[in-house]
């Protein structure tokens, strides 16, 4: 039972943090806030929006744990959050072996194909 818990635990993680990250203005605010805290209204003033839609944006980057934001008067600051995708980045990894075997072995076919065709070619001319 605890383990069924932690798969499913895993899988809300990685979808949070997949959904943040799907979004090109939130991946743009994660390399905005890469190089320096920001205010909200700093951040929809870069990328041109409202501060409402920015205040969404940094909500799912919040709930996936992605940034952290600080409201210190009127001023609500964001900075990078303690999620640091090594469980996702080890997931994506996993896939990306298995396909690169996939691609090797299908290389493998390919060659063994070509040889093949070349000693049938030599066969027929001979």
């Amino acid at each position: 039972m605890i383990l069924n818990y932690m798969v499913q635990f895993q899988h809300t993680r990685f979808d949070a943090s997949f959904a943040a990250l799907a979004d090109p203005t939130r991946r743009g605010v994660l390399e905005q806030l890469g190089r320096g805290d920001a205010s909200i209204t700093d951040l929809a003033s870069r990328f041109h929006m409202t501060l409402t839609g920015m205040k969404k944006h940094v909500s799912v980057l919040e709930q996936a744990g992605l940034v952290a934001t600080e409201k210190v008067g009127r001023v609500r600051t964001c900075r990078l959050g303690s999620g640091q995708l090594e469980a996702e980045a080890a997931w994506i990894e996993g896939y990306r072996q298995l396909w690169a075997a996939r691609f090797d072995a299908l290389d493998k076919v390919v060659a063994q194909l070509k040889q093949q065709e070349e000693d049938d070619e030599q066969s027929a001319s001979e």
